[in-house]
């Protein structure tokens, strides 16, 4: 798959693109990210590509000519290895929030172009235009686009096959059934702090698999009851939820399994 990232600091990205597990996946270009600099789209000699809002207001907005000119060379060339036209994705704060439903449907299409704003936004005429989907961290403003398009690339990169070394590891990430990851621990069995012992629970050092996944299990509904309670009724209403888990989520609450 191939990415397009237009941005006016792709130096954020090269550094991001070299460490870490999912290195491996930019580097075989199993994950293909291509910067372009918006800057070499403008034609002026301060290459400029902001100027104030029409109807006055704060701030700069991003113009809309540099824009389509960047937008039809990324096309053009994209159009050598991957024909048809490409989603093209903008991160904003209206879009739709990012998650691992949405996470595992890029992980299987063909790359987008992601267009990262900055300034008070983009002339909405190129959104209307080009922009196929819009995409949101979360109910929060960022300074631009960047960060999240890294945390997509990543969030994408790691569910490729061969990326991560032990390939059952995102199937037991958080959201990857609905509910969110249960506690992990390693070495020492006992940590010893200033407040006393602290030990690892016996059942993972029980060897007795079943039971260990049940405890894993059952930890991942207690936090996700605790922390994301709406996540419980839609992994109710998706028939997520088993009657062991209906009967330990009573349990806990004291309600009628499956209330």
């Amino acid at each position: 798959m191939r990415f397009d990232v237009l941005t006016l600091f792709p130096e954020l990205f090269d550094p991001f693109l070299r460490v870490g597990v999912t290195r491996r996946a930019y580097e075989s270009r199993q994950v293909d990210v291509r910067l372009w600099q918006l800057r070499d789209f403008a034609e002026d000699n301060y290459r400029r590509v902001d100027d104030r809002p029409f109807g006055g207001g704060p701030g700069m907005v991003m113009l809309a000519a540099p824009l389509e000119r960047a937008l039809t060379s990324v096309k053009a060339d994209r159009a050598q290895t991957h024909p048809g036209a490409p989603a093209i994705i903008h991160f904003s704060p209206t879009g739709r929030k990012l998650d691992q439903a949405l996470v595992r449907e890029l992980a299987r299409g063909e790359g987008a172009v992601l267009l990262c704003g900055r300034y008070e936004g983009i002339d909405q005429r190129v959104l209307d235009r080009h922009v196929t989907m819009e995409i949101s961290l979360g109910d929060f403003v960022l300074s631009g686009g960047e960060l999240p398009a890294l945390a997509m690339l990543d969030a994408v990169a790691r569910l490729q096959e061969g990326v991560l070394n032990d390939a059952a590891s995102h199937q037991q990430d958080s959201f990857s059934d609905g509910l969110l990851d249960c506690p992990h621990f390693s070495r020492p069995e006992v940590l010893t702090t200033a407040e006393g012992d602290l030990p690892v629970p016996p059942v993972l050092l029980s060897g007795h698999h079943a039971e260990i996944a049940r405890w894993r299990r059952e930890q991942s509904l207690a936090i996700t009851l605790r922390r994301r309670p709406e996540l419980i009724e839609a992994a109710r209403r998706d028939g997520k939820l088993g009657k062991k888990d209906e009967a330990f989520l009573a349990a806990l609450t004291g309600k009628p399994a499956g209330s």
